[in-house]
């Protein structure tokens, strides 16, 4: 079980060969997939937070304000952290958010596997 982190541009859009329309992805992130799961799935559900409803194993998307809104919760999940691939995953997805969170337009993808 793992999550990626995927920032886009613009309403998450994978190309096919046929289409016109320009790919969205403007970065991702692999490395901490795993521990970034481990923390998510240690949330208790129904809180008023929205990194509860990341779904480890299916797509989950957030626009820039959700992305805003979670940032509020990371001193709390960095509380949860045991060991130091926890703590770098939640300074990835702080970055990620932050970013999307600046990006008038942008959304983070939770890609669950």
């Amino acid at each position: 079980m793992g999550i990626d982190l995927q920032l886009h541009d613009g309403r998450p859009f994978w190309p096919s060969r046929r289409s016109k329309r320009r790919a969205t992805l403007i970065r991702q992130s692999h490395e901490l997939s795993e521990a970034l799961a481990q923390l998510i799935a240690k949330i208790p559900r129904n809180t008023s937070g929205k990194l509860w409803t990341v779904d480890p194993y299916n797509d989950t998307i957030f626009n820039e304000q959700e992305a805003a809104a979670a940032l509020r919760e990371i001193p709390d999940l960095l509380e949860c952290c045991t060991d130091d691939s926890e703590a770098e995953a939640i300074r990835a997805l702080t970055t990620y958010l932050e970013a999307c969170a600046a990006t008038p337009g942008s959304h983070l993808v939770f890609a669950g596997d």
